[in-house]
């Protein structure tokens, strides 16, 4: 397995309780539009990868942060 899909896999087990709508979640799946995280669940989830991975995630990103490929990306590339 790949960084990225373990990012992936880790990103989907930590959005599983947020998927109200029991979306089958991939990595075209928004995280706003499709989930409906709101601002302060956002902030929450981002705490969460910081914790889990040990990192920093710059708040400057997010507005590229759209969907869950888009955040596993951005964490590899920090995580390098």
């Amino acid at each position: 397995m790949t960084e990225y899909q373990e990012y992936l896999t880790f990103l989907y087990s930590a959005l599983e309780s947020k998927n109200k709508k029991n979306l089958t979640l991939s990595e075209t799946t928004s995280l706003v539009a499709d989930i409906g995280l709101s601002s302060l669940e956002v902030m929450e989830f981002i705490e969460k990868i910081e914790d889990h991975f040990d990192i920093s995630i710059p708040l400057n990103i997010l507005p590229d942060v759209n969907t869950i490929g888009d955040l596993a990306t951005k964490v590899k590339e920090i995580n390098l």
